[in-house]
């Protein structure tokens, strides 16, 4: 396993070059298409968020695959490599999985704990395996983090001890308001997070929700759920006349609401902007009255940042997320010597096949059992020569020499590569993503 993690998340990069490389839809699925495609690039799975885009990638070579999959983020964003490798992070082998890890934890979040990441990563895998770019090593790697991410959000309750991002947003809007409840609030998408704010917007007690979606059907489906009511996206000008609070994540990749759909008002305006890119244009902020509260204000809010009470949350989940990161990193170096013994038995098989066959032809006459007799303590005894061998390699592979133990093994025994690696690949992959 050589796994290679390199992306930009709201750590390293402002929202404004973040909105830039964020990718969905058929560019995502060119993106995926095109990494696979490189020479160095064996598998290779993209985590696309508002907060982070990240590319997985079961690589040949580190510096070749480096090198294609940063010219790729610059050629499907537009921006310029030297302009995006300041802000971009790199992780290899041991280090990619703990991060890919600590991601499904939410411990890399822009909100602590948020336990939206978890769909997140579910997606990249679930698209990744649809176009076919995904195999054995990012398959299982990713579902194991989806478990320890779920492990995590049950043993330690991080996702309660931070904030979620609608939450975030709202605590932001109280500032305006003074409380959120009685409000009248307009949702523009119909999306997981659309849902996830009116779900929220209940709980705080509002009241009056209307849901706008260019999908009218998808938008009453999320009304009807919170005793809304809903309209077509080409309403919302209209909807904006009578709404206080307006919270939009369409991912529609252009600007859903502009300065000239508001209209003056003597009652304050606030505009939640959950979408990367931008729903909202930054120019409403000129307008009398309006208050735009989008991810970078939420970034340079420090609200979702842990602390506190949360920081006991936080330490358990990483102490899971390091157990988890070495029993898997164990169970794969013991995993690679696997092949190298199934290589060596099969061998000592074809050894033991070879002469009792020789020793057949030479004594035609022997008894049929006593033949068998004899086969099976020859057997016996290449079992019993070969089992403390195996059992030893088996054990010490799990430690970080493991793959000199392997190679050791195949050249004592002078064992065919091409079985080891025949072993290694199976026929189907695993593509459920719970156990």
């Amino acid at each position: 396993m050589s796994v290679l993690a390199l992306g930009v998340s709201h750590r390293t990069a402002p929202v404004t070059l973040l909105e830039k490389l964020s990718v969905s839809g058929d560019a995502l699925v060119k993106l995926l298409h095109d990494a696979h495609q490189d020479t160095s690039v064996a598998e290779v799975m993209v985590i696309s968020t508002c907060n982070r885009v990240e590319v997985f990638a079961d690589v040949d070579r580190f510096h070749g695959a480096l090198n294609a999959l940063t010219q790729l983020l610059s050629d499907h964003s537009g921006v310029p490599v030297e302009g995006l490798t300041p802000h971009m992070y790199v992780h290899y082998e041991d280090r990619a999985v703990e991060h890919l890890f600590s991601v499904a934890c939410g411990l890399d979040s822009m909100v602590l704990g948020e336990g939206q990441i978890l769909g997140q990563v579910r997606q990249a895998l679930k698209l990744a395996q649809e176009y076919g770019t995904l195999g054995p090593t990012l398959n299982e790697l990713a579902q194991q983090a989806l478990r320890v991410g779920k492990r995590a959000h049950t043993e330690t309750g991080i996702d309660r001890a931070g904030a979620s991002l609608v939450g975030v947003g709202l605590l932001l809007a109280e500032r305006v308001f003074g409380e959120v409840a009685g409000k009248s609030a307009l949702v523009v998408g119909a999306g997981s997070m659309s849902a996830l704010t009116a779900a929220t917007l209940v709980r705080e007690g509002v009241t009056d929700i209307v849901v706008a979606n260019r999908t009218f059907e998808r938008g009453l489906r999320l009304a009807e759920t919170v005793g809304g009511r809903a309209v077509r996206l080409d309403q919302v000008a209209a909807e904006l006349t009578e709404a206080d609070l307006v919270v939009s994540c369409t991912g529609a990749g252009n600007l859903v609401i502009t300065p000239d759909m508001i209209e003056a008002r003597d009652r304050p305006l606030v505009l939640l902007d959950l979408a990367l890119p931008h729903d909202v244009d930054p120019a409403v902020r000129a307008l009398g009255g309006v208050t735009l509260i989008d991810l970078e204000t939420m970034q340079e809010s420090g609200l979702g940042a842990g602390g506190g009470g949360r920081d006991e949350a936080l330490e358990a989940a990483k102490r899971i997320v390091c157990a988890e990161v070495e029993a898997y990193l164990e169970g794969e170096r013991a995993a690679r010597v696997t092949p190298t013994v199934v290589a060596l038995r099969s061998k000592a098989a074809e050894v033991v096949a070879a002469e009792l066959g020789r020793l057949v032809s030479r004594v035609p006459e022997i008894d049929g059992r006593v033949r068998d007799e004899v086969t099976q303590t020859v057997r016996r005894v290449v079992d019993k020569l070969l089992h403390e061998p195996t059992v030893r390699v088996k054990r010490l592979a799990a430690s970080s020499a493991g793959d000199h133990y392997a190679e050791a093994l195949r050249e004592l025994f002078d064992l065919d590569p091409k079985v080891p690696e025949a072993v290694r690949r199976p026929e189907t992959i695993d593509t459920e993503v719970d156990r």
